[in-house]
């Protein structure tokens, strides 16, 4: 990277730092005086212009002053090598938390509202209500040259199936076998435990039929999926009030969709973590109409003694949210959540 290119990474950072920190757009005199740049007020000028045709930056209509868009945030938290470490008093909030856990509904409502606490956002958790059932069999029957019948039968004694198109002609004996397969490795499994070790289901059947046990192997976990009931804890909702100033008339809208709880289950569930083990999803790409002006940092956290994975916990806040401070609480309390509840 040149010194320019830099350079302009360090001036986007300090523009969204200080917008952040003052909600008010930054212009280049006040990056001159307040940050250590070591170059003149004209090349930051010249960068921010840069900035602003990349898409990274914008210029409100009431102020000469810049602010990012989703873009340019997007870049910061991509930027953002390290997360940082928690203060002694954060750590030390998480410690009583872990030290006082006796029961796990109680423990749930207790981090989410210490982690809207510590981010002055709304925090949300995933909570799945695990169901005693596991897997005693599933099936594939063929119905058409592409088509077949997928059955999953519970130990309840409760049938689900699923119809599945095939990318090509499979004859009965090898979809019988692909049944067996799928049976053996997932018997007694539980129905709640998604998602299902897909990869390994894969390889488990010789290169020609591996395409065919993809489709049969998402249709399974799409079965136990739609039978898995989570809901949401929330805490910290009135934070969205104190942040009017930067959602404005959308708030309505977004107090709605957190209310309406499939939303943020659907979100989460698709938000994959990166290397740093958090999910970052910033405006649009949120995919849902009444949230594309806020920011949602996730990350997953294991739900028993197993270590299994699958829930998350997280905060939904406005795009101008203080993002390494965010990402730093929700990680660790996804670990200490994760501590807690594999101790029992």
């Amino acid at each position: 990277m040149s010194d320019t290119s830099t350079r302009r990474l360090q001036v986007l950072r300090a523009i969204v730092e200080d917008y952040v920190q003052t909600r008010e757009p930054v212009g280049s005199k006040a990056l001159v005086e307040r940050r250590s740049l070591e170059v003149s007020p004209a090349t930051i000028r010249n960068d921010m212009a840069q900035l602003e045709e990349e898409g990274l930056i914008v210029a409100p209509h009431t102020s000469a002053g810049r602010i990012p868009t989703d873009l340019g945030y997007r870049l910061f938290v991509d930027r953002i090598t390290e997360v940082r470490p928690l203060s002694r008093a954060e750590r030390r909030a998480m410690e009583i938390l872990a030290e006082t856990a006796d029961d796990p509904d109680a423990t749930m409502e207790q981090t989410v509202r210490l982690l809207a606490m510590l981010t002055n956002q709304v925090a949300v958790i995933q909570h799945p209500q695990h169901t005693s059932a596991t897997i005693r069999h599933v099936d594939v029957v063929p119905m058409s040259a592409q088509k077949a019948l997928v059955i999953v039968i519970l130990s309840t004694g409760k049938v689900e199936q699923r119809m599945v198109t095939l990318a090509e002609t499979v004859d009965e004996e090898s979809l019988h076998r692909i049944g067996l397969k799928v049976s053996e490795q997932l018997y007694r499994r539980s129905a709640s435990a998604v998602p299902i070790p897909v990869d390994a289901l894969i390889s488990a059947v010789e290169p020609a039929l591996q395409p065919t046990m993809a489709v049969i192997a998402q249709a399974v976990e799409t079965i136990l999926e739609s039978g898995r009931v989570d809901r949401i804890i929330m805490a910290g909702t009135a934070n969205l009030a104190k942040s009017g100033g930067d959602l404005g008339p959308s708030i309505g809208p977004i107090l709605e969709a957190l209310e309406e709880q499939v939303v943020l289950l659907r979100l989460l569930h698709e938000m994959q973590h990166d290397r740093r083990g958090l999910s970052v999803r910033i405006g649009q790409e949120t995919s849902h109409e009444s949230l594309q002006d806020t920011a949602v940092v996730a990350a997953e956290y294991a739900t028993g003694k197993s270590g299994g994975n699958g829930a998350k916990l997280g905060v939904v806040g406005p795009t101008r949210m203080d993002y390494g401070s965010t990402m730093s609480a929700v990680r660790a309390m996804a670990r200490y959540l994760s501590r807690i509840l594999s101790e029992g």
